[in-house]
C-alpha cells in the first residue's frame, strides 16, 4: 500500500491555508483537487508555470516538470500538476508570472531567444 503524506499548501493568491493527504503514487494537485482545494493550474502536463510552488519543507518528485529548468527545481519551485509527495511538505503557490520571468525573463527581455525555449542552460 502507497505511503500517504501531508501537504500543507499557501495558497498566495487568497492568503488561504489548506492541508491535504496525498498517496506518494498521486499527483498532489488531483489529490487536493479530490479533497475540495481550488488550486490554480492550466496545462495539467508540467508543460506552463500556472500552478508552481515553492517548497518550504520537504520532499517531492516530479520527473515530467518540463515547465521547469533543473536549476529552478534545485532553487525549490515545483509543478503541482506533476509532482508526487516524498515526504510531509509545506509549499506556497507562486505568482505565474513571476516564475516565468525567472526562467525565460532574461533571455526573451534581451532579444537573445531566435529559436526554441532555453529550458537547459547552454
Amino acid at each position: 500500500m502507497p505511503q500517504t503524506y501531508t501537504v500543507q499548501i499557501h495558497d498566495r493568491t487568497n492568503d488561504t491555508f489548506y492541508t491535504v493527504q496525498v498517496p506518494e503514487d498521486r499527483y498532489i494537485l488531483h489529490s487536493a483537487e479530490n479533497q475540495g482545494v481550488e488550486l490554480p493550474f492550466s496545462c495539467r502536463n508540467g508543460a506552463c508555470t500556472a500552478c508552481a510552488v515553492r517548497v518550504l519543507s520537504g520532499k517531492l518528485y516530479q520527473p515530467e516538470a518540463m515547465g521547469l529548468s533543473p536549476k529552478l527545481q534545485e532553487q525549490g519551485y515545483a509543478l503541482l500538476c506533476v509532482s508526487y509527495p516524498r515526504s510531509d511538505l509545506e509549499v506556497e503557490t507562486q505568482d505565474e508570472d513571476e516564475v516565468y520571468e525567472l526562467q525565460f525573463g532574461r533571455y526573451f527581455g534581451k532579444g537573445k531567444v531566435k529559436v526554441g525555449l532555453p529550458l537547459d542552460e547552454d
